[in-house]
């Protein structure tokens, strides 16, 4: 028998959808190990300083979560193309823009996904208790082996609901990296680009399988992120 034609619709979507899901999951994995590396400092910054305009750095830190993401993305498609200092740091290696490549939804997505990660970061930090710092420097421990041997392990939780609301928000994100990335296969083609695509092709059982699959997946998201809130209650 031969198979239906939705059938072989679908397995070929299925086919075609590989090399945009992997290319989604290597986005929002490098965000999110980028965010670790640059938030950390910054969340323990916000945390524990006592400088004027801390908040002031805060807010330019939470603004991509009011402001349209159309906006930046495309102040970074300036930023990074041609005549911006992306198009002269493309130009050490023969490139002409950082603009419509992986390495510009990098960019773009650490960015727009920076909230996600410093926030969750802050407040594990804050929730520490100012006495055992005190101690650990009354031990002569200087302040960056304090972040290592003391913010960083009671700080774990925070950690854990950084990284799954930071990977969360690559995978779904929209504005950004299709303003700076396009729709270009296998180079900054992401699943929220593909329903786009999709749908405007009325192609309406491959949006179908891609936007079930981000449900499933989010609410996952939300249920792993309750567990590690609730984690951080108990343990302070």
């Amino acid at each position: 028998m031969r198979a239906a034609p939705s059938s072989r619709r679908s397995a070929t979507a299925l086919t075609e959808l590989w090399p945009t899901i992997w290319l989604t999951l290597r986005l929002a994995g490098v965000t999110t190990l980028a965010l670790i590396v640059i938030g950390t400092p910054i969340a323990w910054w916000l945390a524990r300083s006592r400088m004027a305009y801390k908040e002031l750095v805060a807010a330019l830190v939470a603004l991509p979560l009011v402001l349209p993401p159309t906006v930046l993305g495309f102040y970074l498609l300036i930023a990074l193309g041609p005549s911006g200092p992306g198009g002269w740091i493309a130009g050490l290696w023969g490139g002409r823009t950082l603009a419509f490549s992986f390495t510009g939804l990098v960019i773009g997505s650490v960015l727009s996904s920076l909230p996600f990660m410093v926030q969750p970061l802050r407040i594990a930090f804050e929730a520490i208790g100012e006495e055992t710092l005190e101690v650990a420097r009354t031990l002569g421990a200087k302040p960056h082996q304090i972040l290592l041997r003391i913010g960083l392990p009671l700080a774990l939780p925070g950690f854990a609901a950084g990284s799954v609301l930071t990977f969360a928000h690559t995978v779904g994100e929209f504005g950004v990296v299709l303003m700076l990335g396009g729709n270009i296969t296998g180079e900054t083609r992401v699943l929220s680009v593909a329903i786009y695509d999709y749908v405007e092709r009325l192609q309406w059982t491959e949006a179908h399988l891609i936007a079930l699959g981000m449900v499933v997946f989010s609410f996952l998201v939300v249920s792993l992120t309750m567990l590690a809130n609730r984690r951080v209650v108990r343990a302070w």
